[in-house]
């Protein structure tokens, strides 16, 4: 029989799920490389946060940002609606936390694409979270990345490197770092850390319930 510590009815329950933090400097191609994991992976989703920045051509309320104004932003600071909330490159930006909660609730994995202050700030709450940061390979093959976009200036360019140099300076706050020099190599690193957590002894104890059942009775 199954020993009397262990869960009962777990058949039941839902798989633990993850809440996931993956930070980089602007540059370092996190948005593709969590795109590519997410597509690549059933029950996993990347947070829609709420930000002030205006709505780029392309973007879509609710599917790439909740576009809010400046005040409406500020009130829902006051009202505590925010797990986190940052001010980057001029905007504000925030992650709702009975959006991620319920999402979690429902045993999806879920990923926060956001900076290292509002890591720290996830971490404090959440300490459970895993916390992902992304490297380029070298300084210069990050300035060449930020050039390539060509929607910025010379002096737009300097101050994102100054902040990603600041960025990167916080690396050890977090629990994985993955160099995304090689797209595949640094999209199958993200992965298998992943997969490492759905391999836990918390998940599987629960995902495995009729096994367990049966190779111990």
């Amino acid at each position: 029989m199954l020993d009397a510590s262990r869960p009962k009815n777990t058949a039941a329950a839902a798989v633990p799920a993850t809440l996931y933090i993956i930070a980089a400097p602007s540059g370092a191609g996190k948005t593709s490389l969590v795109k590519a994991v997410v597509d690549a992976t059933p029950g996993l989703m990347v947070s829609v946060s709420h930000t002030t920045r205006p709505m780029r051509p392309g973007e879509q309320q609710g599917v790439h940002y909740h576009f809010v104004d400046q005040p409406t932003f500020q009130n829902m600071i006051a009202a505590g609606v925010f797990l986190e909330h940052a001010k980057v490159f001029d905007n504000y930006y925030g992650t709702s936390i009975s959006a991620v909660q319920d999402t979690l609730r429902h045993g999806v994995d879920v990923i926060l694409e956001i900076d290292w202050q509002g890591a720290r700030q996830v971490k404090s709450q959440l300490p459970e979270c895993i916390g992902i940061f992304i490297l380029p390979p070298s300084r210069a093959t990050l300035d060449q990345r930020l050039r390539v976009r060509g929607q910025d200036g010379e002096d737009v360019i300097a101050r994102r490197m100054r902040d990603a140099v600041n960025e990167m300076s916080h690396y050890a706050d977090f629990d994985y770092l993955v160099v995304n020099d090689d797209f595949d190599t640094a999209r199958k690193d993200l992965q298998a850390i992943i997969r490492a957590r759905r391999l836990g002894i918390k998940a599987q104890t629960v995902r495995l319930h009729a096994l367990l059942e049966q190779l111990l009775k």
